[in-house]
């Protein structure tokens, strides 16, 4: 399915839940958000047929997201059912990793293909400050794991923010060096409580610096559907790689879609325009109907976000969205 700009799109991520079990400083204040009421939170059986309607446009890549994907009830069966659609040949997921330990091996037989895992900082105290209690040992539990089970390729995304794990990425990198892993270090970017926060902007080219890595050719070998540049060396058994949403955006390619866990189509992560999907699904529309819809929502998507304004802020935060 091509949009107004000749884009294929392809990709959907799917949040099925706003709730996560880490209460991290960038993604939601300290006391917490309001959670989405159940009743609007989109069921199993709708978003399987969401599924199942955009693989007719050509969609191929799946992501599963949240909040934190993992606490939802059921979701085994429900990857289980995604992964046997005609149509879907990539489900990923993307976690925290506190369960991924004890779920891996029950993910990789469900269908996952393979797993991305937020970690932003080694430091234990570190992470427990900026989770709000959190225990990175599960963490690395569940990044082993998800190795030893042949979920591949593992990736590790890091959201680089200044003064606070800046200095960290070199030992990042040894990761990569170290284990078949591929470290992505991310933009900060101005969404929901971090949009106040630009002194805390490390760009790619100001952390290619720091790990010496400037001028080294980009690898094209990274399974994969997502923006990010990957380098690897001699010696590496992964790879570093970066996703530049700021300094060096990537609308013209872009080939993604997203679902909120209350059923409203983004269009684009950073565009507040959204469609109300979960409105079309429960309003007895036929597939074809709601085909329809879809298909034009993707036509308009819009041709590049406006992050770089600094008068655009986002009302909603990461784990409304489906981060």
């Amino acid at each position: 399915m091509q949009d107004q700009y000749r884009r294929q799109i392809e990709y959907l991520r799917i949040s099925i839940t706003d709730r996560c079990n880490l209460r991290c400083k960038y993604c939601m204040p300290a006391e917490g958000v309001q959670w989405i009421p159940h009743e609007r939170i989109l069921t199993y059986e709708e978003i399987l047929r969401v599924m199942r309607i955009s693989t007719t446009l050509g969609f191929r890549r799946f992501r599963i997201t949240g909040g934190e994907p993992l606490i939802r009830s059921g979701v085994l069966e429900f990857l289980q059912n995604a992964s046997q659609i005609p149509g879907v040949e990539d489900l990923m997921l993307t976690t925290n990793g506190i369960l991924l330990a004890d779920m891996a091996e029950d993910l990789k037989k469900a269908g996952v293909n393979r797993v991305n895992i937020s970690l932003d900082t080694f430091n234990e105290d570190r992470f427990r400050e900026l989770t709000r209690g959190g225990d990175i040992k599960k963490v690395f539990q569940g990044i082993h794991r998800s190795l030893e089970v042949g979920l591949h390729p593992v990736k590790l995304n890091v959201v680089v923010v200044r003064d606070f794990n800046s200095h960290e990425l070199p030992r990042f990198m040894e990761l990569a060096r170290d284990y078949p892993l591929h470290v992505r270090f991310i933009e900060l970017m101005p969404i929901g409580i971090s949009s106040d926060k630009r002194s805390d902007f490390v760009s790619i080219d100001e952390m290619k610096a720091i790990l010496g890595l400037e001028g080294l050719k980009a690898t094209h070998d990274i399974q994969g559907g997502g923006p990010a540049e990957y380098i690897t060396s001699e010696g590496f058994k992964g790879s570093v790689g970066f996703i530049s949403a700021i300094s060096k955006h990537f609308c013209s390619t872009c080939n993604r879609i997203r679902l909120t866990p209350d059923g409203k189509l983004r269009l684009c992560l950073h565009s507040s325009k959204e469609v109300d999907f979960r409105e079309v699904l429960r309003s007895n529309k036929s597939d074809n109907e709601v085909r329809d819809v879809f298909a034009q929502a993707i036509w308009n998507k819009p041709a590049e976000h406006h992050m770089n304004d600094q008068a655009w802020q986002d009302q909603r935060i990461m784990s409304q969205i489906g981060g």
